[in-house]
């Protein structure tokens, strides 16, 4: 007697209908940041227009593309910086101020290539580099918590 196997169409659709009913159901939202170091022990940070503080540069991962491409993205528009090399990824944090479903990925960037000075625009308000011992004042708890993990070798937080 023969076994009767779904069709590949149905095979399809019930996968479709899965991952679309896990979306909603477990959905979670996945953010990158990256820790910008270069040799003269300076941190790059970025001050939005829109949400207080100084923070590490980053921004969400898009539907269809990978973590690295968002933070290469990110990168260049947010602080006009091209990674020379593979980042290294720190850390994966969750973001429970953002959500109950948000999480961030945290890369340590050592050799960049700055491709021009980042002005001001309708999303950053200021950004540059910062000695470590001398952040600028309103630097966020999260910004400065990765710093001192991955610097300081401070004990690593699950949570941004």
């Amino acid at each position: 007697m023969s076994e009767s196997r779904p069709s590949r169409p149905s095979s399809r659709l019930i996968s479709r209908a899965l991952h679309t009913y896990w979306r909603f159901s477990r959905g979670m939202t996945l953010g990158v940041r990256g820790v910008v170091l270069d040799q003269e022990n300076r941190v790059f940070l970025i001050r939005h227009t829109y949400v207080p503080g100084w923070h590490l540069p980053g921004g969400g991962v898009e539907t269809g593309e990978t973590a690295l491409v968002a933070l290469e993205r990110e990168l260049n528009e947010e602080a006009r910086i091209a990674m020379d090399e593979p980042p290294v990824l720190f850390g994966v944090f969750f973001n429970r101020k953002i959500s109950r479903r948000d999480h961030v990925l945290v890369y340590v960037i050592r050799r960049f290539t700055v491709l021009e000075v980042k002005r001001p625009d309708r999303e950053i308000a200021e950004a540059g580099f910062f000695p470590l011992d001398r952040l600028p004042e309103g630097t966020t708890t999260a910004t400065r918590n990765r710093l001192a993990e991955i610097l300081a070798e401070q004990p690593i937080s699950a949570n941004w």
